[in-house]
């Protein structure tokens, strides 16, 4: 009987993944975890239990990352890509073979005629790297910036891409990359989220399922923080409520959780303590976050905090503050990973120009190429670029073929492309300098080093110290990885 009980315990763990076995609240470790909640008012005494720090297969060169995702999706042949042969058959039909089988979200096949950009490039750098002139402060970055031009990916509609590009699937519930590396990894910080995610723009259309924790639990899941009030909603204490009256009340609450936590080992019933006693530390750092007061007026000028506002902003991802707030979330970017969390999750919408895209393309990438530029700059000042990947990236690109939606042949815009599109990516083990891949001469497809989202994310888990096929989590039966759908490590994109 002894050795039948035996079994089923050491079966009981085995049928655990490794992060849950040591922060299972069921288990000594995270009894002893939990039994330490709240013994000190201070934040040093807080054991972060999921959260704990835990070894990556093999030792990474990236630690923390800062994902810049550009909703809407920028268009790869006006930023990235040139293409004189496009611009020389600007008006042109392509064949009908080339586009019989190929699915539009807008474009009407019948007269749609390829559309050269306006745009001017320029080589930058050692490396001689071709970016288009609205993009001059990273072009200044361009021998630590590694610019993928082969990028392809499986949905042609925003959401289910916006899904693929950061949860690996073009489905909801699935976990983000944001949380798949917190997960693995645990987080750095006590006093602040793990994962973190900063807005400017409009809201982009995949919502929070860009940044949610799918079926891991809920401490994995991104932390929206604002650029003006309250960094967390609902974070400040009402008034006449003070942090000892808080104190006793958390204390009772988390005495219950923990008494339901032991009868149930209900992961989320651990998330929900967590997120208590976090938001209880957050109240004192994240202020002190969001205050800019102590960098130095260079570091503030380096972003373009003060920078003003163009006079006409009424345009997609425009608005009265865009280009202050975009600027401002790029440094606190950089404060949030000295501060130790793991991952920070930039988002700006929106990058679809279905139509004027010349004026709004010009007003996007003007409020993006500075203040990106100069995150790159300050991370690598710090000493901080080596072990922090940055990553700038949409969803998909756009057609060389104009827009022509209800057949109009007047084309101002492009539609939605799936099938190639550009990101770029520095630091963190990333071998910058480099262009990888190539697309055909209108950047329709790629013909050279093809590289799919989910190759993307396998690289991402390598640079991380993780082999993509064994950071797993039990779901359903399944051990479900963020390369479910396959994906290789691109070994010309590291260092």
């Amino acid at each position: 009987m002894q050795q039948i009980q035996t079994m089923k315990v050491r079966a009981a763990i085995e049928s655990q993944t490794r992060r849950e076995f040591f922060t299972s609240a069921a288990s000594g470790l995270g009894g002893l975890a939990l039994s330490q909640l709240f013994a000190d008012e201070g934040a040093g005494a807080q054991s972060r239990g999921a959260l704990a720090l835990a070894p990556s297969h093999f030792a990474p060169t990236a630690k923390r990352c800062i994902f810049i995702f550009l909703a809407g999706a920028p268009s790869h042949v006006d930023l990235y890509d040139p293409k004189p042969i496009l611009v020389e058959k600007n008006g042109e039909s392509l064949p009908q073979e080339l586009t019989d089988k190929v699915r539009f979200a807008f474009i009407k096949k019948e007269s749609a005629i390829l559309m050269g950009s306006k745009r001017k490039f320029h080589r930058y750098g050692e490396c001689q790297m071709e970016l288009c002139d609205l993009l001059p402060h990273i072009g200044s970055c361009a021998d630590d910036i590694a610019l993928v031009r082969s990028m392809h990916t499986d949905a042609f509609n925003h959401h289910p891409a916006q899904l693929m590009m950061t949860t690996g699937v073009p489905r909801f519930g699935r976990p983000s990359l944001g949380s798949w590396l917190t997960y693995g990894l645990g987080s750095e910080t006590n006093e602040l989220p793990s994962y973190v995610v900063l807005s400017a723009g409009r809201g982009s259309s995949g919502g929070v399922s860009n940044w949610t924790s799918g079926f891991l639990p809920s401490t994995y899941e991104g932390v929206v923080f604002r650029g003006e009030g309250e960094p967390v909603l609902n974070l400040n204490n009402p008034l006449g409520y003070d942090q000892r009256m808080q104190k006793d009340s958390l204390d009772l609450i988390n005495q219950l959780n923990r008494e339901r936590l032991e009868k149930q080992n209900d992961t989320e019933i651990a998330s929900r303590i967590n997120a208590y006693e976090l938001a209880f530390r957050m109240q004192q750092a994240a202020p002190e976050l969001t205050d800019l007061s102590s960098e130095t007026s260079a570091t503030l000028d380096l972003y373009g905090v003060t920078r003003s506002e163009p006079k006409k902003n009424s345009f997609r991802g425009g608005g009265a503050n865009v280009y202050q707030q975009f600027s401002k979330n790029c440094l606190l970017a950089r404060r949030l990973v000295e501060r130790g969390v793991r991952c920070v999750t930039l988002m700006h919408a929106s990058w679809d120009h279905h139509s004027n895209l010349d004026a709004e393309i010009s007003y996007n990438a003007r409020m993006l190429d500075q203040p990106a530029a100069a995150l790159v700059t300050d991370l690598k000042q710090r000493g901080l670029l080596d072990e922090t990947l940055v990553i700038c990236a949409g969803e998909f690109g756009r057609t060389p073929l104009g827009e022509n939606r209800g057949g109009n042949k007047q084309n101002t815009g492009r539609d939605h492309h799936p099938y190639a599109y550009s990101l770029w990516m520095a630091g963190g083990g990333i071998r910058g300098g480099q262009v990888v891949g190539k697309t055909d001469d209108i950047g329709w497809a790629p013909v050279e080093d093809a590289v799919h989202v989910n190759d993307f994310h396998a690289t991402i888990l390598h640079l991380f110290g993780f082999d993509h096929h064994r950071l797993v989590h039990p779901f359903k039966g399944l051990d479900v990885r963020l390369t479910d759908q396959g994906g290789k490590v691109v070994e010309k994109l590291i260092g």
